[in-house]
């Protein structure tokens, strides 16, 4: 019997921001402000997001927000209780993605597996939570 590979690929790259920028419209999600993995329209639009051509066993979908440009990645570990001052990233949107321990947004603690988009010029700040953070961020800009 033949081995069949599986193939995960439906989409083009632009058929893709498409499906994204339909869900996102149909859950009223702005990209004009930060919107995280625990607001509600977000978690509306990856709803709409959701994948079905995955191995068993599990569950995927697509981020309702992107970067529409070259982008860096990162990695940040941050001690307990570090607040990190208001500021903004003028060049570019930015994401974040916690992987461990959390950070407080607007009264709201992300903590692995949740997200922040930031979009270019939107100010922010946030605090990390009790057990520290490790995130992983994307930019469309040099934070080096």
């Amino acid at each position: 019997m033949a081995d069949t590979m599986f193939n995960p690929n439906r989409l083009t790259f632009e058929e893709g921001v498409e499906r994204i920028r339909r869900a996102v419209e149909e859950a009223e999600l702005s990209r004009d402000t930060i919107v995280t993995s625990r607001d509600d329209a977000a978690l509306k639009a990856m709803d709409l997001l959701a994948v079905d051509n995955i191995p068993a066993g599990f569950r995927k979908w697509q981020l309702p927000v992107f970067l529409n440009c070259a982008s860096q990645l990162y990695i940040s570990v941050g001690e307990p209780g570090v607040k990190v001052p208001r500021h903004a990233h003028e060049e570019g949107d930015g994401i974040r993605f916690i992987a461990g321990g959390s950070i407080i947004y607007e009264d709201k603690e992300l903590s692995a597996g949740d997200w922040m988009f930031i979009p270019a010029g939107q100010p922010y700040s946030f605090e990390v939570g009790r057990f520290g953070t490790i995130m992983c961020y994307c930019y469309c800009c040099s934070c080096a």
